[in-house]
């Protein structure tokens, strides 16, 4: 009987193949992580220290310098960096050489509470702790402010934000009992009342235009409130 040796070397070939495959397999999943290399992405500020993503990852999987790569679970750790109030997203990965990564954006404050509580608004309207080791410098809010309800001071927060003037000359947003929003002016005695969120944008242009007209004039500090309430109306009250 003729011997198939081309059949013969397929099957060893393909047997070859098979056994670097599972070799490989193995030493891949039984490789060791190393300490976790964290990267933040955008804000330059950190709210939220290397050290700090590390020991999140750490009391997760109790030692993670000494962990074999096949425990890992992936998600699990992307969701407990997530539950950081500090931290907006999160992707953890590994590299072919075992290093554990992990990709921070931290959340961005646009306005800070100092009310019962002090906290930060951040960009999504929620709340944001405050951290130890960065202040950001974002308009105050004061006065009747809940956690639980901040849809009316995130709107003129993040109105401050996009606008340059607003952004230039408000540090103080209050917001009073009735929910009544107000600004303060920097270099500015008198109060603007905003009253609701209605209106928003005409209130605004109405505001530039008070106060281009009135430092033009010299005569920003001839009022003591500046009254935006109503849509197409600009109520002054002189000292």
């Amino acid at each position: 009987m003729r011997v198939n040796w081309n059949y013969i070397k397929l099957v060893v070939l393909l047997g070859v193949v098979v056994f670097l495959f599972a070799f490989a397999s193995a030493r891949n999943a039984n490789r060791i992580i190393s300490k976790p290399n964290v990267k933040f992405i955008g804000e330059n500020n950190l709210f939220i220290t290397n050290e700090t993503v590390s020991k999140l990852l750490i009391q997760n999987y109790g030692g993670i310098k000494n962990v074999p790569k096949e425990t890992l679970v992936l998600n699990e750790l992307e969701k407990a960096l997530k539950s950081n109030p500090m931290i907006k997203t999160a992707e953890v990965y590994i590299a072919v050489n075992g290093t554990l990564n992990a990709e921070i954006e931290q959340k961005t404050p646009i306005a800070r509470v100092s009310a019962n509580a002090s906290y930060y608004i951040d960009d999504e309207g929620l709340f944001m702790p405050l951290s130890k080791n960065y202040s950001a410098r974002v308009p105050l809010v004061t006065g009747y402010v809940d956690k639980n309800n901040l849809k009316n001071v995130f709107k003129i927060a993040r109105k401050i934000k996009n606008d340059e003037f607003l952004k230039k000359h408000v540090f103080e947003i209050h917001q009073d009992i009735n929910k009544k929003l107000y600004l303060r002016l920097r270099k500015c005695g008198f109060l603007v009342l905003l009253g609701d969120e209605k209106f928003l944008n005409k209130k605004i242009n109405n505001l530039k235009a008070f106060y281009k007209k009135n430092q033009k004039d010299n005569t920003l500090n001839n009022y003591s409130k500046v009254n935006l309430q109503f849509e197409n109306q600009v109520i002054c009250t002189k000292i």
